[in-house]
């Protein structure tokens, strides 16, 4: 069937041999090799070696100075002592496993409130009060803690081995004021679910035909609510690999060119947003996202470089609302399918907690996929062999991540009405 105006092109470099038509991506060894994101498992180990975001920084206050945290398997408390500083500590007291959650929080610390172990942020115990007056038990014990650090109106933690990498900064979030930043209720999807959707954008001109922002023509074109919806509308999708994860590059028949980045390995620059997927467990994944003002050109920054001034903070439970009953499971839950986002909740959780990949048909339009399961692979072998894997920064002067925001601002000058339909649109 012809493709009309354009024709897609996902280059050959971008395949291996899995990708082919008719032939099953991954084994059910390398299924879960790629998903399971506990301490001690391939891909969490992986994982490990980056930050997180845990939480807004308005989930801490006066009143509510605790936070329950599920990261990477792991159940954590975020908390923040009276004396300003922030800690992520494992859930369970290590007298006899009660909840940090719970706790007193104090100038040194934050103490249990079952026998009143005190432990600081970095989970040195201070005191045990009910033993004897000059018992140095207190000194033997140490307790699991993480780093925390503070950027873009985000507490970021990180649960890998010492010592920690160097946060990274981005373009977008250095270069542009920072409007929003938000968390989304978490979905039933494994991560890699939700970050294989990063390199699968040929979804958006079928999946989202009705509702996405169309750049040719009206809601009345005679391809929209069809089985090619916009897919004609797309000359070409490239996918490469570069220094921080993958580039995407997407022209239109219209001239709408523009190029981003997947940031390895569960981050995305999008319009914009930089969407962070934040793996809490094998099952379960939370979206937090950072939205930029858009920009008026490629010249024209104000950036806030950071800061957490003016910042709009958004607790999203659009997950619930996407779905009837908010927490059955498919075939049992109803989707909605009139917002783009909650298409997407759909697309994410009716393959299941961990899609059993074993049956699926990769295709050419689905070179980013197997582009980034091959980066995976690589990535967990340097893992290892001890080595830093792809994007960890250790250079503290290391330039911001390029997410090339260039690109977008230069569609924002081309096509002002569209690029800001496309910015309110959201990020998946």
């Amino acid at each position: 069937m012809p493709r009309g105006r354009g024709e897609l092109r996902i280059p050959c470099s971008a395949r291996n041999d899995g990708s082919r038509p008719g032939v099953p991506m991954l084994t059910t060894e390398e299924n879960e090799l790629l998903t399971r994101v506990g301490p001690g498992t391939p891909a969490g180990e992986l994982l490990r070696r980056y930050w997180h975001p845990v939480g807004m920084l308005p989930n801490l206050t006066e009143g509510t100075p605790t936070k329950h945290v599920r990261l990477l398997g792991e159940d954590l408390v975020l908390f923040r002592d009276r004396s300003g500083r922030v800690g992520l500590l494992a859930d369970h007291c290590s007298h006899r496993g009660a909840s940090l959650l719970y706790g007193r929080v104090e100038e040194r610390g934050i103490a249990c409130a079952y026998h009143g172990w005190l432990y600081d942020t970095a989970g040195h115990c201070l005191e045990t009060p009910a033993e004897l007056p000059d018992s140095n038990f207190y000194l033997t014990v140490k307790h699991r803690a993480y780093p925390v650090q503070e950027y873009c109106g985000l507490y970021w933690g990180y649960l890998g081995p010492l010592p920690a990498p160097t946060l990274p900064r981005y373009d977008i979030t250095e270069d542009y004021p920072i409007k929003s930043v938000g968390e989304m209720a978490e979905l039933t999807c494994n991560w890699l679910q939700f970050v294989e959707q990063n390199v699968d954008q040929v979804h958006a001109f079928i999946l989202h035909q009705d509702v996405g922002s169309n750049m040719d023509k009206g809601k009345d074109d005679p391809t929209l609510n069809t089985t090619r919806g916009q897919i004609d509308q797309l000359v070409s999708l490239v996918y490469t690999e570069a220094p921080f994860g993958i580039k995407r590059r997407q022209i239109r028949v219209n001239g709408y060119d523009e190029t981003n980045l997947i940031v390895f390995p569960s981050a995305h620059r999008i319009y914009n947003q930089l969407s962070i997927k934040v793996p809490l467990d094998d099952t379960h994944t939370r979206q937090y996202h950072i939205e930029v003002a858009p920009p008026d050109g490629p010249d024209e920054h104000s950036g806030l470089n950071g800061s957490n001034r003016d910042i709009r903070y958004v607790a999203d439970n659009g997950a619930a609302e996407g779905k009837s009953p908010p927490q059955a499971a498919h075939p049992f839950a109803r989707y909605r399918m009139d917002r783009l986002r909650f298409q997407d909740f759909m697309a994410l959780e009716t393959p299941g907690p961990i899609f059993d990949r074993r049956g699926e048909h990769l295709s050419t339009s689905d070179a980013g996929v197997a582009l980034l399961r091959t980066m995976l692979k690589r990535e967990i072998e340097k893992v290892q062999q001890g080595l830093d894997p792809l994007g960890v920064i250790r250079d503290p002067n290391q330039e911001p991540i390029d997410t090339c925001m260039q690109s977008y601002a230069e569609v924002i000058r081309q096509f002002p009405r569209t690029g800001r339909a496309l910015s309110r649109g959201g990020a998946g």
